[in-house]
């Protein structure tokens, strides 16, 4: 239920989304008569200058989406601030995400894989000539409608992440679909997007996507490994040869060895298809995915318009160095005001802190009301196996030891060590880890959750955090 009535001239009618930041809203807008998303994020970033960042980075994708008029990119109408929000009212499509599509076991036939993949295509290649890098190109962002007629079937993505290029310390994009010079912190323009749309195409044509893995280990794959030729994937039915070549010039490591253009990887794509290409779907995949019910689609936490939900992986495993019994009764607390999505957002935020009134107040920041913040805080005082709160700092989730500030001589240590088991890619991580704490023993978890269960405890011990090896489950 939403928790407020109106933005702006729009009339809240029911909440499509949360995130870290925001919510999203279905809306209706009383002038013109029509439904619209109201996409919101809260005002009172504070000094925080991630959370500036995203409210920079918000004004940005109004401006940029708002110059955009193509069939194939979501409209945006207007971007205002009121009530300590700042919103984005855009067009209300109707339909489903293709991450929706490839959670529910869809096998897309080839025809299908470019009708969509050149519509895709043709958006960003009209975006690029605008100046406007989408730079998170994933299913999650690309929509299906479906309306009366079948003609009018055809993809849109969303402008969730379309943005012109600006300078952005923060890395921007999602795990397995950014192109390498995202990780690496590298100039990034219009070919990032021509990267990720290479990889939505092998995940099309394969079904399977071509750097899979935990973060850590996609990022390594992205950065260092090929994967196999879709025409070596899948073979009922049979993917043919011609795609192998186009997909890999697309996914190419470097910038320069990939298409020069959006457009131009849509010209080999049909030059590689050689034969027409509807602009809909085939009745076929429409009928059989009519007969399916639609799953709830994992999403990528934080983000305003895909709510986060429970996925396997990552996401939900327990964060290292908390008792996994408590996080549950605090998952079974938050889960009375946010739903089933309190699995994710607690064990999302369990990974920036171990102290519990910390991730207390975190939790409560992602409630719309006093009302729910207070109820929710009054059921800290109830857990069973915490400290108590106002107990004497220094100590864990379990009552361990205050960690040592971290110092410049522990992150090089721990860089060389952690480099003896995933290689290069350690110093990214490294950095990474390093940006997000000044504990040494948080330092060193984050470090160990790119590893596997038998890994962390040897690296751990090896880096002199015997105590926090003892504590993983």
């Amino acid at each position: 239920m939403a928790q407020i009535e109106r933005i702006g001239k729009y009339q809240i009618t029911e909440v499509i989304g949360r995130g870290a930041m925001g919510i999203v809203y279905k809306a209706f807008d009383p002038n013109i008569r029509r439904a619209v998303a109201v996409k919101t994020i809260r005002l009172d970033t504070g000094e925080d200058d991630r959370a500036s960042a995203v409210l920079a980075r918000f004004r940005n994708e109004a401006q940029a989406a708002g110059r955009l008029s193509h069939p194939g990119i979501v409209a945006v109408h207007e971007y205002g601030e009121e009530g300590g929000l700042a919103y984005i009212a855009m067009e209300y499509i109707q339909g489903n995400s293709l991450r929706e599509y490839f959670t529910r076991g869809t096998r897309f036939g080839e025809s299908d894989a470019v009708s969509t993949m050149t519509q895709l295509l043709e958006g960003l290649s009209y975006a690029h000539e605008q100046g406007v890098w989408h730079r998170d190109i994933k299913p999650a962002n690309l929509i299906v409608i479906a309306q009366r007629q079948a003609q009018d079937r055809g993809l849109r993505h969303r402008t969730d992440r379309l943005l012109p290029p600006h300078p952005d310390r923060f890395v921007m994009g999602t795990p397995g679909y950014m192109a390498p010079e995202q990780y690496t912190g590298g100039s990034v323009d219009w070919r990032a997007d021509v990267f990720s749309a290479g990889v939505v195409m092998y995940e099309l044509l394969t079904g399977v996507k071509p750097f899979a893995g935990s973060v850590e280990s996609a990022a390594y794959k992205v950065c260092h490994e090929n994967p196999p030729p879709p025409s070596q994937v899948r073979t009922d039915p049979p993917v043919p040869a011609a795609y192998d070549a186009v997909i890999a010039r697309a996914i190419a490591k470097k910038p320069v060895e990939r298409f020069e253009s959006a457009n131009a990887f849509r010209c080999a794509l049909l030059d590689a298809h050689a034969a027409p290409v509807s602009a809909t779907l085939s009745e076929e995949t429409i009928i059989t995915e009519a007969q399916r019910p639609m799953k709830t689609e994992p999403t990528q936490p934080g983000s305003a318009s895909n709510p986060p939900t429970p996925t396997p992986g990552r996401t939900t495993t327990p964060p290292p160095g908390w008792d996994l019994a408590l996080l549950k009764q605090i998952e079974g607390h938050f889960a009375r005001f946010v739903g089933p999505v309190a699995k994710v957002m607690v064990r999302r935020s369990g990974r920036r802190t171990l102290d519990v009134d910390e991730l207390y107040a975190t939790l409560c920041r992602e409630l719309d009301s006093e009302d729910q913040r207070k109820a929710f805080m009054a059921t800290r005082s109830g857990l069973a196996g915490a400290p108590r709160p106002g107990a004497a700092a220094g100590t864990g989730p379990r009552g361990a030891p205050a960690s040592t500030a971290l110092t410049p001589d522990q992150i090089e240590a721990a860089q060389r060590k952690l480099a003896t088991y995933i290689g290069p890619i350690a110093k990214i991580l490294t950095k990474r880890a390093a940006a997000q704490t000044t504990s040494s023993e948080r330092f060193y978890l984050l470090l160990a959750e790119s590893l596997s269960e038998a890994e962390r405890r040897r690296f751990l011990d090896e880096v002199g955090a015997a105590s926090s090896a003892d504590r993983l489950r």
